[in-house]
């Protein structure tokens, strides 16, 4: 029988990539986003979408009770609905940085907790998280963002330790440089919020970077994490953590191995200087 996997943030990027990808492969793929438009693969795939702004709870109401309707179960749950806020934390509003914890974080807390009562009755299901290489590294001006992606990953491990006596696992993917539109809305960001401030200098540095690799981009294909969702959906043991995509094994690595100090030091060297 063909799992149910109910995937946020599915109309642009990794999220859009792996629905269509996963309802092509027959699973039965609910994709969710603000922009249905966006969408029209996943339905042209086989997939199904539905509108959903994860910090509405009426729409993650609808969406978890429409889909247990149709299917009377979810058998796995992709939390990857975010976005990026970028700037140096004095130049943005506390409003604004718990607005980014309200869809990187909160959102995703909320329909977990929506989907959690019908996976504990089936003794069984998969949910899925997405962290970044940058829940556990950072990179300048990203202060917000990062912030969110290391309380996803320890959110994550208290909740797979929760869940383990049920049959419900709990997966992070970390994915590293992926080609998609995030660097345009880092520059958006960047331009908005320290363009003029006291920090333009390294808004500049950053913003240079990120242009340069747009012009001329390196990352992995969003295919590549399509691929990985597919082995922990097909595992029956999946791991806590998946690296992948480009730079994220030798990030991690770098930190990890040579500390803070080398770690800024390579930063440096790409031109993100202050």
């Amino acid at each position: 029988m063909s799992k149910v996997v109910l995937i946020t943030g599915a109309s642009s990027g990794i999220g859009l990539e792996t629905a269509v990808y996963l309802a092509n492969k027959k699973f039965i793929v609910y994709g969710c986003a603000r922009r249905l438009e966006k969408m029209k693969p996943i339905k042209k795939a086989g997939g199904f979408i539905l509108k959903l702004d994860i910090n509405n709870e009426k729409d993650i109401n609808h969406v978890v009770s429409y889909v247990i309707k149709k299917e009377e179960k979810i058998d796995v749950l992709w939390n990857n609905a975010g976005f990026g806020l970028w700037g140096a934390v004095e130049d943005i509003s506390i409003k604004r940085a718990k607005y980014q914890f309200d869809v990187n974080l909160f959102g995703l807390a909320l329909i977990t907790k929506k989907v959690l009562p019908f996976m504990r009755n089936e003794k069984n299901g998969l949910i899925i998280n997405t962290s970044s290489v940058g829940g556990k590294t950072y990179t300048p001006l990203g202060a917000w963002y990062h912030s969110t992606k290391h309380a996803i990953e320890g959110w994550s491990d208290c909740l797979a330790y929760e869940l383990k006596k049920f049959g419900i696992n709990v997966c992070l993917i970390q994915p590293g440089i992926i080609k998609s539109e995030f660097g345009n809305v880092m520059l958006e960001n960047l331009h908005k919020n320290s363009k003029n401030s006291a920090y333009k200098k390294l808004n500049s540095a950053m913003s240079n970077a990120i242009k340069k690799n747009i012009k001329n981009p390196i990352g992995s294909h969003p295919i590549i994490v399509a691929k990985c969702v597919e082995k922990i959906i097909n595992s029956n043991k999946p791991k806590k953590r998946y690296l992948v995509g480009y730079g994220a094994r030798s990030m991690l690595f770098i930190r990890k191995w040579f500390g803070d100090n080398f770690y800024e030091f390579i930063l440096k060297i790409v031109g993100l200087r202050g």
